[in-house]
């Protein structure tokens, strides 16, 4: 028997860990700290994910044959570096290849360094500097905070008043903390986004099918960015040839240049593109599951992704030893149900309704995110509280069953947006969709 720790308390962890619990063979799974919905299929153990102590304690007293890391923080931080040290088998990349997400000025200046495809970019190092640039950007443009900020520290300008207010919010009040010392200024990039997974162990890997992130907090793309508002997989004009564009291109330089600079990269690499007239450029690099993406993704692959990651997290293993992940075929939709005021500003305490008449719909999942358990009751507990997923042979039939299943569950305050796929609903209608759009992960 495998005993599996999963390390973290969203959405993305519960479906990791309802992934690999599909597993051939016996999986006693545990989350660290875990939720309420992790609880319902394995043990939560009390701790920090970003507590390496906690976390070392918990594998020992568990007798813990693999770490599973879902949030960044604690592997930009060196969680993996220090569990391997004390030799324990974990999936997520080292801190140095964790500067990938952990730094965009690293990241933009490696792609530069390795011919990766990717926005223009210069990086500002004072505020003097940066409001000197403001004269000679076009607009729109894009202002990127260094380091990790949660999602939010990509700033879209449209003018040169926006940029300044920009260019104060990060370097004057600092509203990421450090991460903000440094700013890219990057080229704005027009298309359509994607975001593809690569399971990476040195310069092996196997890609899964692309998925597409629904930012916005409202309808029409309108609103403050989120961490994330709802998913589908695979991407409607994912193409054959677009991936070969995208392994040759940006996966493989990557993980080569990666090699090549004494970072050699074991774990997920999450590459976010930006896709136009069928060429793939970086927006950004993340070193872990995306999140709400992998809540689309994973129902629709086969079990034997846990294999995949046992196999990647082995650094000596022989590349031709990396299993395939097999995509079953069929699609996903994500729709998150957030709490009143997200993302800023967010009511929480409120007890959640319909969540066993959603779940007993067919083709249908619920994903727990920010949720707690008190007396017996389920109770908001943060922004993002549910991730409800559809699945369906057609986009259209897994949008409508996730809508359905949303439909049914309540709390005060809750929302989502009733628009999520619309790129891809979009696509189907203007006939771009194809049988060799929905290649197998290979």
């Amino acid at each position: 028997m495998m005993r599996l720790l999963v390390l973290g308390a969203g959405g993305r962890e519960h479906a990791l860990a309802w992934a690999c619990g599909r597993a051939e063979g016996a999986v006693e799974l545990y989350g660290l700290p875990g939720n309420p919905g992790i609880a319902e299929i394995g043990m939560c153990l009390p701790g920090r994910a970003d507590a390496p102590d906690d976390v070392l304690a918990a594998v020992r007293e568990r007798e813990i044959d693999l770490v599973l890391v879902g949030p960044e923080a604690p592997l930009v931080a060196g969680l993996a570096d220090r569990l391997r040290e004390a030799g324990v088998r974990v999936f997520g990349p080292s801190a140095d290849a964790a500067g990938l997400e952990g730094s965009k000025v690293f990241a933009k200046e490696l792609m530069r360094r390795h011919g990766v495809p990717t926005a223009d970019f210069e990086v500002v190092e004072d505020i003097a500097h940066a409001r000197r640039k403001l004269e000679e950007i076009d607009y729109p443009h894009v202002l990127k905070a260094d380091g990790l900020a949660g999602g939010k520290g990509a700033l879209i300008v449209k003018d040169a008043d926006q940029a300044r207010a920009a260019i104060e919010l990060l370097m004057v009040e600092k509203k990421f903390g450090a991460a903000g010392e440094r700013i890219v200024f990057e080229a704005f990039l027009e298309g359509e986004e994607m975001s593809v997974f690569a399971i990476a162990s040195g310069e092996s890997y196997r890609l899964l099918t692309a998925a597409q992130d629904y930012k916005r907090a409202h309808e029409g793309d309108r609103g403050p960015n989120t961490g994330g508002m709802g998913s589908i997989a695979p991407v409607v004009t994912w193409s054959e040839a677009l991936e070969q564009r995208v392994r040759r291109e940006i996966i493989e330089p990557t993980l080569s240049g990666m090699a090549r600079e004494g970072r050699p990269y074991h774990g997920l690499l999450y590459a976010g593109l930006m896709v136009a007239e069928g060429a793939p450029r970086v927006v950004e690099f993340n070193c872990r599951f995306g999140d709400p993406e992998t809540q689309a993704l994973v129902p629709l692959l086969s079990d034997d992704l846990l294999g995949t990651l046992w196999a990647a997290s082995e650094p000596q293993r022989a590349p031709a030893e990396l299993p395939a992940v097999t995509y079953e075929g069929r699609y996903g939709a994500c729709v998150v149900i957030a709490s009143g005021g997200y993302p800023e500003g967010v009511r929480k305490g409120f007890p959640i309704r319909g969540l066993a008449q959603a779940r007993a719909l067919p083709d249908t999942l619920v994903f727990q995110a920010g949720t707690v358990r008190r007396d017996e009751q389920l109770i908001t507990a943060g922004g993002r509280v549910l991730n409800v997923v559809g699945m369906g042979d057609t986009l259209p039939d897994a949008v409508d069953r996730a809508y359905a299943a949303a439909e049914r569950i309540e709390f005060s305050g809750a929302f989502y947006r009733r628009d999520i796929g619309w790129r891809g609903l979009q696509a189907l209608e203007r006939g771009a969709a194809n049988a060799a759009g929905r290649p197998e992960s290979q």
